[in-house]
C-alpha cells in the first residue's frame, strides 16, 4: 500500500529526450508514463512539473546573448511541450491526465487555478503542471516545490540520472560519496547542485520532506510512492 496519498514529481526535461541530445524520444516517455501510471493505479494523487531542457539546452548558445526574461519564456514554452507529451501518453494508459499551465494558452491547456488542481487530483487525474510559475528567474525545481504547497502535497520527489544527493558531482567524481539522508541545511550550506537552493529553502521554511532518486532504474518511482528508502530523503535535521 502506499505510503503517501498526494506527490508532487519533479522530472528534469533531458530525461524525456532518452538516449537524444534533443527533442522528445516517444519510447522513453511510453516507458515513463507506464511508470507513472502505475503509481497513479495505487491510489496516489500525482501532480508532475516537467523541465524544459531537452528543447531549450539546444538553443541555449543563442540564448546567452538574449535579454534573460527572453529567454527564460521560450524556457517556460518548452515545459509546455513536454507536459502535452506527457498527458498524451499517460492517456494512452488509461490514466486521466490534464495540463495546466501558468501561461495563459487556452487552446491548448487549461489555466493553473489551484482549486481545480486540487479537484482534478481528488477525481485520480494526474495534472502536469506546466510553464514554472510564469515568472522568470526562477527555476521549474521551484516551481515545483511551489505547486506542492499550494497543492498540499506531502512530499516532493525529484527524479534524476543519479541516484541521490552526493558531496560531489558522481559524474565527474568516482569517489563521490552518497547522502541517504541529509538536512535541507547541510544541502544549502554545502552548496549541492543537485536542487535550487530556492526551492530548498522554500521546502525547508515550510517543512515538506524531498527525496531525490534515480529516474532512469525501472520501478523508482512507485518505490518512492511506497515510502522505500529510494535515494536521498532531504528533511530538516
Amino acid at each position: 500500500m502506499a505510503r503517501f496519498d498526494r506527490i508532487l514529481l519533479k522530472l528534469s526535461g533531458q530525461t524525456l529526450a532518452g538516449g537524444a541530445s534533443f527533442g522528445i524520444d516517444a519510447e522513453r516517455v511510453r516507458a515513463l508514463a507506464s511508470e507513472i501510471a502505475e503509481v497513479a493505479r495505487a491510489g496516489v494523487q500525482l501532480g508532475l512539473v516537467v523541465g524544459g531542457g531537452n528543447f531549450f539546452r539546444g538553443v541555449a548558445a543563442a540564448a546567452k546573448n538574449m535579454d534573460r526574461v527572453t529567454a527564460d519564456t521560450m524556457g517556460m514554452l518548452a515545459t509546455v511541450l513536454n507536459a502535452l507529451a506527457l498527458q498524451d501518453a499517460l492517456e494512452r494508459q488509461g490514466v486521466p491526465a490534464r495540463v495546466m499551465t501558468a501561461l495563459e494558452m487556452p487552446q491548448v491547456a487549461e489555466p493553473y487555478i489551484r482549486g481545480r488542481a486540487i479537484r482534478h487530483l481528488e477525481k485520480g487525474r494526474v495534472v502536469v503542471f506546466a510553464a514554472g510559475t510564469s515568472n522568470p528567474y526562477f527555476s521549474t525545481d521551484t516551481a515545483a516545490t511551489l505547486r506542492a504547497l499550494e497543492i498540499r502535497a506531502q512530499l516532493v520527489a525529484k527524479g534524476t540520472r543519479v541516484d541521490g544527493v552526493y558531496d560531489q558531482d558522481p559524474l565527474k567524481y568516482s569517489d563521490a560519496v552518497l547522502f541517504p539522508e541529509i538536512s535541507y541545511a547541510e544541502v544549502l550550506t554545502r552548496a549541492l547542485g543537485v536542487l535550487d537552493g530556492a526551492a530548498v529553502a522554500l521546502c525547508r521554511e515550510n517543512q515538506l520532506p524531498m527525496r531525490v532518486f534515480n529516474l532512469e532504474q525501472p520501478g523508482n518511482i512507485l518505490r518512492v510512492a511506497l515510502g522505500e528508502p529510494v535515494g536521498t530523503l532531504i528533511r530538516q535535521g
